[in-house]
């Protein structure tokens, strides 16, 4: 072992680790991995809870946005998940930031730090994504997409990835700061002042939950959520939206949006469902000069109602990830207490039963919303 790498003989580490791998398409199993060193600039974690994204499973089905030696990432020995919180048991030479034993939760891109992206600090943009392998190693990492996940017992990350998390903050909740920082880069890259303005989420899936409750902190007003699930519009309220409105409810969601803001329409829209009809529904209540932030992966060509956006000078912004240390400010909320992020939280499974969790999330068995793994239970 490296003598500059610090270790405790108070948190051994193992040769090997159980780790789930990728295969073919909607093929994943259980495995075992070496547990490798930390390097310069890095930290080993034990992973001690790992929430499911619905990301997630659109890598472990279809693969992108993952990339592993720029190409898919499967058959490729690759780990996923991305949403992962833990303890620190060996820092790697010239670590002196944290201390073994921190609890520290994680974001997921680290970047390469060589790029024009990188040097702007949009890392989560970076040029050499998927290029970290072979002779195209330029160090980025994006932990989860482009180097292996948190579905395992043990992870390396760059110091530049890790929030400490407050002693009376459970995992599970810890888990979750990455899907309100993901709503909190979207609020920052939109202009980040929307107090007093009014800000419709559409669709109340966690990042559409966690959004209501950054928006609300950042006192916007009024914050509307819009979906389907009366369960989650409820769930909404109790985050901070002041209205919440059914589509299945309404006659027309776009006037009943504008019967609460007005006929100028809303200031700012987080659309985190991803598909056509809600993607042209937010364009049609904006203001004039109002702000987009596309928080979804739709999954295939949609039509957008461009002369609308161009005639009314409506802002449209696609954000990846959680970027500019939106998950350092989304912590700071979170550890005030601003709003409940446990809320959506609903399931708990042991990292043998990743299967079935996965298909927990997948189909909303059970009401699910946000799913925890415990790699060591």
């Amino acid at each position: 072992m490296d003598n500059s790498i610090k270790t405790s003989k108070k948190f051994p580490i193992p040769k090997t680790m159980k780790a789930w791998v990728l295969g073919n398409p909607n093929e994943i199993k259980l495995s075992q991995k070496d547990v490798l060193l930390p390097s310069k600039s890095e930290v080993l974690i034990r992973i001690d809870a790992v929430a499911i994204c619905a990301t997630d499973l659109d890598v472990i089905s279809h693969g992108p946005p993952a990339m592993i030696k720029g190409g898919s990432p499967f058959n490729k020995n690759f780990t996923p998940g991305h949403e992962y919180m833990g303890t620190i048991v060996a820092l790697g030479p010239s670590v002196d930031e944290f201390e073994i034993g921190d609890r520290v939760t994680v974001e997921i891109h680290a970047g390469c730090g060589q790029c024009k992206r990188c040097r702007m600090g949009m890392y989560t943009s970076c040029h050499n994504y998927g290029l970290n392998y072979g002779n195209k190693d330029k160090g980025h990492r994006a932990n989860g997409f482009t180097s292996d996940g948190g579905f395992k017992q043990y992870a390396i990350n760059h110091v530049n990835t890790l929030i400490k998390v407050p002693d009376d903050m459970t995992d599970e909740e810890a888990t979750l700061v990455v899907t309100a920082g993901t709503t909190m880069y979207g609020l920052t890259e939109l202009g980040g002042l929307v107090s007093g303005e009014s800000v419709v989420v559409i669709g109340p899936g966690p990042i559409g939950l966690l959004g209501v409750a950054i928006a609300k902190s950042l006192g916007a007003s009024p914050v509307i959520l819009v979906g389907t699930r009366n369960n989650r519009l409820e769930i909404g309220k109790k985050l901070g939206a002041d209205f919440v409105l059914n589509v299945n409810e309404e006659n027309n969601i776009i006037n009943s949006v504008k019967s609460l803001v007005g006929e100028i329409g809303v200031d700012y829209v987080i659309e985190c469902a991803g598909t056509e009809q809600a993607l042209n529904e937010a364009i049609l209540m904006c203001n004039r000069g109002a702000k987009i932030c596309l928080a979804a992966f739709p999954h295939k060509k949609i039509k957008v109602n461009i002369p609308h956006l161009v005639i009314n000078n409506i802002y449209m912004y696609g954000i990846r990830g959680e970027g500019k240390s939106a998950t350092h400010r989304a912590m700071a909320f979170m550890k005030e207490k601003r709003f409940d992020a446990k809320l959506i939280h609903t399931h708990t499974f042991k990292l043998n039963d990743l299967p079935k969790a996965l298909k927990y999330a997948r189909e909303r068995i059970d009401g699910s919303i946000k799913i925890v793994i415990k790699p060591w239970e």
